[in-house]
């Protein structure tokens, strides 16, 4: 009798351990499965995560990715990138980045030598590095320093939007076919601009085509749409203008008889107001033309906030002020 006792209590038992057993699995195959589904699903973070030192540089980048990458830009709208430095913030993006694409050409002056250390962990692209040297403006007497400012021609950013389109295309193969037809597009949109730019330039009186701004960002516009171009500055912001930067310019706009000067977006305006002021001295009445974008895009969202948009208003801006 004891026997039967002690193996019906036997039985139980075992049945309980394999009820369980039995619960325990169907957990583990409850969890198996949600984690294999949420597997599955193809999320943003999961995408190719670029940062771009520049609005111009991200517009770019922009064009070529559409939706199919994750592009943060360091410098917003009205910052001067050459007297930028990173940020806590932005060294955190630099260090999550697959890739990071920059001017070059030491336009990012003060970012150069974080930049330069990334370069051992990351890929790292200086998208105005591949137009030919031939094509660049020489600064100076240095052989190797030449006018960043490339994409005031069109035809030579065309150069540094194909190789956007090149390292994205190398390292993101499974989107190469996208970026390609995506760079397609965007390469004829910027030949429509060309001409729209070259077009629009050749409607100004020969007279008075010419373009004074704060700073030297304009010598490939110049070059490209055939208007003089004179400033306070250098092609740099980091060195500072002096009286006689502004007096030589002021005697240059009273000669030429030229009516309208240009501030730029990120440049303090007192720059161009003491050419205005030098003017007036001399009894003779500049106005201020506009703002003009060079460096820094207009504010996201607005027709200033992309490349084609910014060059578009930058026209505008100077046909009706020299008109």
């Amino acid at each position: 009798m004891l026997n039967l006792r002690l193996e019906t209590f036997g039985m139980k038992i075992l049945a309980a351990f394999r009820l369980c057993l039995l619960c325990l699995f169907i957990g583990y195959l409850g969890i198996g499965c949600k984690q294999s589904s949420k597997e599955k699903v193809f999320t943003h973070s999961s995408s190719l995560r670029i940062v771009a030192t520049t609005g111009i540089v991200g517009d770019a980048v922009k064009n070529i990715v559409l939706n199919k990458a994750e592009v943060n830009v360091l410098m917003g709208p009205g910052v001067d990138p050459h007297l930028y430095k990173a940020s806590q913030k932005d060294l955190e993006l630099l260090s999550k980045a697959d890739v990071i694409f920059y001017n070059g050409l030491h336009l990012e002056g003060k970012m150069a030598e974080v930049l330069e250390k990334l370069k051992k962990q990351k890929k790292i692209v200086a998208i105005a590095e591949a137009i030919p040297v031939n094509k660049l403006i020489k600064v100076g007497e240095n052989e190797n320093l030449y006018d960043p400012h490339v994409w005031m021609d069109v035809s030579l950013w065309k150069y540094a939007v194909i190789e956007c389109a090149r390292v994205l295309q190398s390292i993101d193969t499974s989107n190469a076919a996208f970026y390609k037809q995506n760079l397609d597009n965007y390469l004829q949109a910027l030949d429509s601009l060309d001409a729209y730019i070259e077009t629009e330039i050749a409607k100004i009186p020969s007279i008075p085509r010419v373009l004074i701004t704060a700073h030297d960002a304009f010598s490939y516009f110049s070059r490209r749409y055939h208007i003089e171009v004179k400033s306070l500055q250098g092609i740099s912001t980091v060195a500072e203008f002096g009286l006689r930067d502004i007096t030589n310019l002021v005697d240059f706009i009273v000669a030429r008889k030229i009516k309208a000067v240009f501030m730029e977006s990120f440049i303090p305006e007192r720059s161009i107001r003491a050419v205005i002021e030098g003017c007036k001295a001399k009894n003779h009445e500049v106005k201020l033309g506009g703002v003009l974008f060079t460096d820094a895009l207009g504010a996201e969202g607005t027709p200033e906030g992309t490349y084609i948009g910014m060059l578009k208003a930058n026209v505008k801006t100077i046909t009706d002020g020299l008109r």
